[in-house]
């Protein structure tokens, strides 16, 4: 059992991931089960068929996946199982996530210097150069712009490493996702969506 302030998570419990853009604007939403936890933070995850939305767009997975939520750390890992068609670890640069209840939040920093893992093995960093427009435009504090540059070098540097959760801890909460009961989602009852994108997307 995983306690989050007053509540206490049971394996199986249905958890709120809410993410947003900058400015409290409303992003990426999914509602996934609480896998477990360890060393590594709070695992949630999902069979192929998790429903997930933002505005003006929503889409299904096809592929199983689990959720990595850090203690204290700004990010939030997905990693993905076949037939993910292009990586297997994708790791959203966040604030540090929050928990409110049984739900978790964290501001994705308008998709930059996010980090992934391409299913040949390659490590790479996206919107680097997208990162250096938007310090300028959403006014990021010199704060959350040194925590991101830290987080995305320390993130990359591990998962080049190979060190753990990103070589085998985490595809292993994948593989207990995949025997999980899925979750209608926010906006359960929608139908149709596109085939669902990485994380940060």
């Amino acid at each position: 059992m995983t306690e989050h302030g007053a509540l206490r998570l049971r394996v199986g419990d249905v958890v709120q991931v809410r993410f947003a853009k900058w400015g409290e604007h409303r992003h990426w939403e999914m509602d996934l089960r609480h896998l477990g936890e360890d060393e590594h933070g709070t695992w949630l995850g999902a069979p192929p068929g998790l429903f997930m939305s933002r505005p003006g767009m929503s889409a299904t997975t096809s592929y199983d996946m689990a959720m990595l939520v850090p203690r204290g750390r700004p990010f939030v890992a997905s990693f993905n199982g076949r037939p993910h068609d292009w990586c297997d670890i994708y790791v959203d640069v966040t604030t540090v996530p929050t928990w409110q209840g049984p739900t978790m939040r964290a501001v994705d920093l308008d998709l930059d210097l996010d980090v992934f893992r391409r299913l040949d093995g390659t490590v790479a960093i996206d919107d680097e150069d997208e990162f250096e427009e938007h310090q300028v435009t959403y006014g990021y504090p010199r704060d959350v712009i040194d925590l991101a540059r830290r987080s995305c070098s320390e993130v990359a540097a591990s998962i080049r490493a190979d060190a753990e959760p990103w070589a085998g801890v985490g595809h292993r909460w994948v593989e207990v996702a995949s025997h999980t009961q899925p979750v209608g989602g926010p906006a359960a009852g929608l139908t149709g969506g596109e085939p669902a994108p990485t994380s940060g997307e």
